[in-house]
């Protein structure tokens, strides 16, 4: 796997001095743990243009959140897929996948055991699972199988942690599903969607998401990829893009501005909500102005991070 930290370590402007440290500063504590600086995650970028409100709620106050069961569904198909592919050409098929669900979801749910207690009061089936949840992910893996033969390809990376430092400070971090690299040097990003192909607003979030891999891959390697491929695994859709040179230097002067907007905001605290329907989803009504709720007292500033994404927030 290619190491695709960038090693240059300018200084951001921060809203307090707690974030002046850089990834090599001195720890932090009594932990003898190095300081990681604040940074810019596809997820926390798409939160902050949302709802200021709800990027603090998630980034800042870390706020803690029921998943779904769509979530753990996505996060059980990423992770199949991960397996698949760490096995030899040839043993990649339906079957195959299949076979990995049920062994996956087991070492999940020991790692999260809060997620399979979505499910507690589900019907079981005879494989001792809730009746019908691993074969909803099942029907997304032969989705899958139904857009690209696996045993044809051999991906650099799966799974692949992106960081990068722009020249103007802002750090980007984030996970790529899937890194595919030809022979001649042309790259490939791929991301996995559990759900359905969706209308224009969905795929321009989802395209969002994409150019900011892009972004940290051309800026760590040099090189801009050829494709960005979204695989809707719900509807067996995909959806491949071509970004060039000018089109990620304009997408990049993009994230700087939403990482200076963030920057004013955490000098401030003022994060303020920004009602729109995607409100009906957003579990954090009872903590939110536009719906009567008050907001817990700003902690300010956050030292180590800002930007870290879960499995959760990695499946749609």
């Amino acid at each position: 796997m290619t190491d695709t930290t960038a090693s240059a370590t300018p200084t951001d402007t921060a809203p307090t001095d707690t974030t002046q440290p850089t990834d090599t500063a001195q720890p932090a504590g009594d932990s003898g743990a190095p300081r990681r600086r604040p940074a810019l995650s596809p997820s926390r970028a798409g939160d902050f243009k949302q709802c200021p409100l709800l990027y603090r709620f998630r980034a800042i106050d870390r706020i803690p959140e029921p998943p779904t069961k769509a979530q753990v569904r996505g996060t059980l198909v990423h992770s199949v897929l991960e397996r698949l592919f760490a096995l030899p050409r040839g043993d990649r098929s339906p079957e195959r996948a299949h076979e990995l669900l049920a062994p996956t979801w087991e070492e999940l749910s020991q790692q999260s055991p809060e997620w399979a207690e979505l499910f507690a009061e589900d019907e079981t089936g005879p494989d001792g699972h809730a009746a019908g949840w691993l074969d909803g992910a099942g029907k997304l893996l032969d989705a899958y199988f139904g857009l690209e033969d696996p045993n044809r390809l051999e991906p650099e990376a799966c799974e692949l942690h992106v960081e990068t430092e722009l020249g103007s400070g802002v750090r980007l971090r984030g996970y790529v599903d899937r890194l595919d690299v030809a022979p001649t040097g042309e790259i490939r990003v791929v991301d996995y969607k559990t759900g359905a192909a969706p209308r224009a607003i969905g795929e321009a979030k989802a395209l969002f998401q994409m150019k900011f891999y892009a972004v940290v891959l051309w800026r760590t390697r040099g090189v801009v990829p050829r494709q960005l491929k979204l695989m809707y695994l719900r509807d067996g859709q995909d959806l491949a893009y071509t970004p060039d040179e000018d089109e990620l230097a304009r997408f990049e002067r993009t994230l700087e501005a939403i990482w200076s907007a963030i920057l004013a905001a955490g000098r401030t605290g003022d994060f303020r909500p920004s009602p729109s329907k995607l409100c009906d989803w957003c579990a954090h009504q009872s903590l939110c102005p536009a719906f009567g709720g008050t907001p817990p007292e700003y902690p300010g500033w956050p030292e180590p991070t800002g930007g870290e994404e879960s499995a959760l927030d990695r499946a749609d």
